[in-house]
Formats: C-alpha cells, structure tokens, sequence
C-alpha cells in the first residue's frame, strides 16, 4: 500500500502533520475522518517528492499575508469567483496586486489549483497567511459546491473583524499618544527648566518652602539618574515578560484584567462579539459548532477566556447545549446567553448569534467614544495641574523673598 502524507487540523484547532499508509486517497481520508480530524492537505509520498518540499518548508521564510491583504483578497475572489473559473479569478488576483509577497502567496495558490489540488488544500502551503479556520470554511464551500457564498460570508467576517480592530486601535492609539505627549513635557520642565530657575536661589541663604525642595530633588532624580531609572524599567520590563511567559502567573495576570472597571468590559465584549460573529458565520454555512469553536480558541489570547471556551467545546463535546455552557463559564455577557439560548429553541441560532455580535459591537462602540470623551480632559487635567505644581513650586520662593524684601 502507498504512503499518504497529510495535514490534518484536531478537534482541539491545532494543525498536525504525518504519513499514513492506506490503500487509496479515499481509503486514507475516510480513517482521517473517523479519528476527527479535519483534512487540510492529502497526498502520495511521490507526490511530495516530485514537489521536493513540504507546505511548510515551501512557506518558511516568506512574508504572510496581512490581515488587510487577505480581507482584501477575500473579497475581490468572493467577487470574481461569481462570474470566472477559479484558475483565472486567482492568476487576475496575482496579477493586479502590487505587492511582491502578496503576488507570491496568491501565486502558490494559484499553482496547486493549477495542480489540480482543492482551493484549501493549495492555500495550506500558506499556513501563516491562511489560518486553520480560514481553510475550513473554504474547504466547506468547496464541499456543498457554494463556495462563491461561502467566500462572501468570510469577506463579511473579515470586514467586521478588521472595523472592530481599527476601532481599538483608534481607541488605544489617541489617548496614549495624548498621555507620552504630557509625560514628555513634564520630563522637559524638570530636567531643563527647573534646574535652571533654581541656580538662582542657591545664594538666597534662605529655606526653600517643602513643595520646591521637593520639585528639586526629583528634578536632580531625572537630571542624574535617568539612565538607572530607564534600565529599571527595562530590567522589570523583561523579568515581566518571561514570568507571564509561565500558564499560572499568566492566568492571573489575565483574570486581574478582566476584573478591571473598563478594560474587563472591553476584553470580554470584545471577545463575546468575535465569537458571536464566528459561530454565526459557521452556523449559517452548516460547519460543525463544536469544530468552530475549536479553531476560534486558538485566537483568543486572554487565557480565562480561552480556557472558558475550551470548557465550553468540551460541554458540547458531551452533549450540552451552546447557551448552557456560555451560561456555566460566567465570563460572557448574559444577552449573548439569552440570544443563543432563543436561537436554540427557535431553530435560528446563526441569526440570533449575527444580531448578538451586532448588539455587542454597537455597544463597544459606545463605550469607547464615552471612555474616549472623558479620558482625554481627566489626560488634560493631570498635565495640567502637574505643570501647575512645577510653576507654583518656582513661585513659592520668589514670592518668599519678596515679603522678606518687604520686611
């Protein structure tokens, strides 16, 4: 019997590679299938080695596709693959785009359709620019023959994923600028002003009032000493990274951020509308629940998060239901458990997911353009009243000097 080399995705979304001997592809693939494993990329050992390297090797050292790149990607061959054969959609991709890496990744697709391989299959020698659950609802569409449609949902999701991205970005971006702007202006102050106007009291012979003895010192602090105040940082920068590298300092770190008053509420909505968005899409196309969420888990990087929806895969794994286990992680919003508990019953669970996804990203929005209105006066504030501090303590001595003057 021939060797069968294969790409396989497990339940738990993570992508695993390795031979097999079976009598035929459709032989190999059937005992794939009963061990519940999703194929992403079959064929015989001579296969590779007339090819000479594996998707992997094939892929290594190139530059993946962006999430921008492959949104757009999706959409022109959501478009074309209406009215064209899926050869000639992926070489006028290649063709019209611009970047090098973008003409290369779309080119090596293009190849293994040429080949004669499945769309998935071909877009498995780009693991890093087509993600596991990207290739499985292409796989899908391919399967049920609407791969046009199928496309155009992904096109959708991918949109929505990157407005929503751009929406934190825009919420992160504004007020961090706003925030090292202010702290540069203060450093300024204190390392080139202050120290200036103080050389003038230094032959007063007098007691400088409290508030400017100790604007000066830590003026002096920053003056003398910034180099060891920026090797601290970096040297605690470093020892934190590596200890949030371990599963348990990481959980906890993760779990203190979800119990913060805004950035908890943000991750979780964040989170809870993604998936909503996810599983509808999969839902509506008729991919397995279960499979979703599997390969949804590897993208989420809050690890309580992560382990709830893991908890949740194995609920449904056992025979429960979506809302029942959302309900039991306590960590999701209760619409969202209401609407998949109603979509359940109704028989419309991706609509009620879609509208659940909606709702929460029209809150997010909300959130933030209110967070966003009140951080940047209170930002505002805070720089002001420490320049004000830095001023007053300047005009306590002069103002000293001026009454012993009187006197």
């Amino acid at each position: 019997m021939p060797d069968f080399d294969y790409l396989v995705i497990d339940p738990q979304g993570r992508e695993k590679a390795g031979r097999m001997r079976a009598g035929d592809v459709e032989q190999a693939r059937a005992q794939l299938d009963a061990k519940q494993l999703f194929v992403v990329k079959l064929e015989a050992d001579s296969e590779k080695t007339a090819k000479g390297r594996s998707p992997a090797l094939f892929s290594r050292g190139r530059k993946k596709l962006n999430t921008q790149e492959l949104t757009l990607f999706t959409r022109q061959l959501s478009t074309l693959t209406q009215v064209s054969p899926l050869e000639e959609t992926l070489r006028t991709i290649a063709r019209q785009s611009e970047q090098e890496h973008v003409r290369s990744a779309i080119g090596s697709v293009h190849s293994g359709v040429v080949e004669g391989r499945r769309l998935a299959e071909a877009m498995a020698a780009q693991p890093k620019s087509f993600p596991p659950l990207y290739r499985a609802m292409v796989s899908a569409g391919e399967s049920s023959g609407s791969l046009p449609v199928m496309l155009d949902r992904l096109s959708v999701l991918l949109e929505r994923q990157a407005a929503i991205r751009s929406k934190v970005i825009t919420a992160i971006a504004y007020p961090s600028v706003l925030a090292i702007f202010a702290v540069c202006v203060v450093i300024a102050l204190m390392v080139f002003v202050v120290p200036r106007v103080v050389e003038q009291f230094d032959t007063v012979g007098q007691t400088l009032p409290l508030l400017t003895r100790i604007v000066i010192w830590v003026s002096a602090l920053l003056s003398n000493w910034w180099w060891a105040i920026v090797a601290v940082f970096v040297i605690v920068g470093v020892i934190s990274w590596q200890i949030l590298k371990q599963e348990g300092p990481r959980l906890a770190f993760d779990s203190w951020l979800l119990r913060l008053p805004f950035v908890g509420r943000m991750i979780r909505d964040l989170h809870a509308a993604r998936m909503a968005r996810t599983l509808s899409t999969m839902v509506a196309s008729r991919l397995p629940l279960m499979d979703g969420l599997a390969l949804t888990t590897q993208t989420v990087h809050n690890r309580v998060l992560r382990k709830a929806t893991d908890n949740i895969v194995e609920a449904i794994r056992g025979g429960g239901s979506l809302s029942a286990a959302l309900r039991r992680a306590g960590v999701f919003p209760p619409l969202l458990v209401y609407l998949a508990a109603s979509g359940e019953s109704a028989g419309r669970l991706d609509e009620m997911l879609a509208k659940a996804a909606e709702y929460l990203e029209q809150e997010f929005d909300r959130f933030t353009s209110t967070a966003l209105s009140l951080l940047e006066p209170i930002i505002i504030i805070v720089m002001g009243a420490i320049v004000a501090v830095i001023i007053l303590s300047i005009l306590l001595p002069i103002l000293q000097l001026q009454s012993l003057t009187g006197l």
